[in-house]
């Protein structure tokens, strides 16, 4: 069976954890992403950065721990964890630009085969562009990576030769977190692993011409 959501933030949590083991700082992006709060390991050391001014953002709130005051990019209320801070988006956005963040988690509209990042507009005419921090956060954060299905609405791979909505970044997505698999960008094209509800000769097959690798 592919994976959920749930289990897709969970894989990331715990590749989070696994590749900065004395913790990292992450920012979690706009939808999506977000759930890889909920499935971080206690005690990994990882600080969640939200754009919208929070270091050491905790899991989303419960019930009877939101407050409205409190939320992250998104607009979802979060909980706090000891030592969290606050600040302006002037440092927020320092922070991200700087290269002070260890990992992004974004979402995407379409990842490339050489890394590119369209994920601020579909191109359709009636669509609301949503830039945000993205493209600060894509050039900025030392690994990005993107969380979505490998599919869209209308059964079109979303992993591409080439981009053909609005670019984000360029060259800037190492690794596909998706439903069907996790890949990471090479430089001779893209390795598949860590497969759900499929096989590696079906995923070449769906996202042919994307040269798709084998571990």
């Amino acid at each position: 069976m592919s994976r959920d959501k749930h289990q897709i933030a969970a894989a990331i949590a715990h590749d989070i954890a696994t590749a900065h083991p004395d913790g990292a700082f992450v920012n979690l992006g706009i939808g999506q992403p977000t759930l890889v709060a909920d499935h971080l390991p206690e005690g990994s050391g990882v600080v969640l950065h939200t754009e919208n001014g929070m270091l050491n953002m905790g899991p989303a709130a419960a019930e009877d721990q939101v407050n409205p005051d409190l939320t992250n990019a998104g607009k979802i209320p979060v909980t706090e964890l000891p030592g969290c801070s606050y600040f302006d988006s002037a440092a927020s956005f320092a922070m991200m630009r700087g290269g002070h963040l260890d990992v992004c988690v974004l979402g995407a509209f379409q990842v490339s085969q050489t890394g590119d990042l369209a994920n601020w507009h579909n191109g359709a005419p009636d669509a609301i562009p949503a830039v945000g921090g993205a493209m600060d956060l894509a050039i900025g954060a030392r690994s990005v990576w993107v969380m979505m299905t490998l599919l869209d609405k209308q059964g079109r791979p979303k992993i591409v030769p080439e981009c053909t909505y609005p670019l984000t970044g360029v060259g800037c997505i190492e690794r596909v977190y998706t439903d069907l698999g996790t890949f990471e960008i090479v430089p001779d094209g893209v390795v598949a692993r860590d497969l759900a509800g499929t096989t590696h000769d079906e995923l070449a097959s769906l996202l042919a011409p994307v040269r798709l690798l084998r571990p």
